[in-house]
C-alpha cells in the first residue's frame, strides 16, 4: 500500500510562510511610504518616486551576481549540487531584478533626461551585467551539462562579480549623468532627506525579502528538476 507523502521540512514551510507575511507587510509599507510619506523631490517632481523601486532592485541585482559567483566557486571546490542549485537560482532571480532595474531606470530617465537611454558608464555597465546574466542562463540551458557546464558558468559569474562593484562606483569613477551614490557605504550621510531615506530603506528590505523568497523557491524547483533528471537517467 502506498502511504501519504511526508513533508520534507516543517521548519522550511514555516520560514516560507514568514517570508510571505513579512514581504506582504513590507510591500504595503513601501507603497505607503513611497506615495504618501516621502516628500516630492523639488527638482525631479513626481517622477522621482520610481527611485524607491529602482534603487532596491538595482542593488539586489548587483548582490545576486556576487551570490552566483560565490556559490559557483563553492561548487567547483566541493563538487556539491546544492551550491550549484543556489548559483542557478540566484542567476535567474538576478536576471529578473536586473531587467526591472534597467526598465525602471529608463522610465525615470525619460522625463529627467528627455531620452529613454543614454550610453552613460553606469547604464552601459549595467547592460553588460544583464548580458552576463543572460549568457550564464543560456550556457546552463544549452551548453554542456553537469560539472563542465557549472565550471563555464562560474567563469561568467566571476566576471559579473567583478562588474558589480564597478557599477556601484561608476558615477564616481567617471563623469556621469547618472546621480551620485545616495545609499550605501560610500554615500554621503546627507545625500537624502530623512523621510526619503526611511522610504528607500524599507523598500530595500521589502525587496530583499522577496529576493530571498524567490531564490528559495527556485532553489527547491532546481533540486526537483535535478532529481527528475537523475530518475530518467537511472531508468534509461
Amino acid at each position: 500500500m502506498v502511504g501519504r507523502p511526508v513533508r520534507a521540512s516543517r521548519g522550511g514551510d514555516h520560514f516560507r510562510d514568514v517570508l510571505i507575511v513579512a514581504g506582504a507587510i513590507l510591500m504595503a509599507a513601501t507603497l505607503y511610504l513611497t506615495f504618501l510619506y516621502a516628500p516630492t523631490d523639488a527638482n525631479l517632481g513626481v517622477s522621482q518616486r520610481i527611485f524607491y523601486f529602482h534603487v532596491p532592485v538595482a542593488i539586489l541585482s548587483l548582490l545576486s551576481v556576487v551570490v552566483v559567483a560565490v556559490a559557483s566557486a563553492l561548487h567547483l571546490f566541493r563538487k556539491g549540487e546544492r551550491s550549484d542549485a543556489v548559483a542557478y537560482a540566484s542567476a535567474e532571480v538576478g536576471f529578473v531584478f536586473c531587467t526591472i532595474a534597467i526598465v525602471t531606470g529608463a522610465i525615470w530617465a525619460k522625463p529627467v533626461w528627455g531620452v529613454w537611454w543614454t550610453w552613460d558608464p553606469k547604464l552601459t555597465l549595467t547592460l553588460v551585467l544583464w548580458f552576463i546574466y543572460a549568457s550564464y542562463l543560456m550556457l546552463r540551458a544549452f551548453g554542456p551539462k553537469g560539472s563542465q557546464g557549472a565550471r563555464y558558468g562560474a567563469v561568467l559569474a566571476l566576471i559579473g562579480a567583478i562588474d558589480a562593484p564597478i557599477i556601484y562606483y561608476a558615477a564616481e569613477l567617471w563623469r556621469s549623468t547618472h546621480p551620485n551614490l545616495i545609499i550605501g557605504p560610500a554615500a554621503p550621510g546627507d545625500a537624502l532627506d530623512p523621510k526619503m531615506l526611511v522610504a528607500v530603506l524599507v523598500s530595500l528590505i521589502a525587496f530583499a525579502v522577496l529576493f530571498v523568497f524567490l531564490i528559495i523557491e527556485r532553489y527547491n524547483l532546481k533540486k526537483a528538476e535535478t532529481d527528475v533528471d537523475e530518475i530518467f537517467q537511472y531508468a534509461a
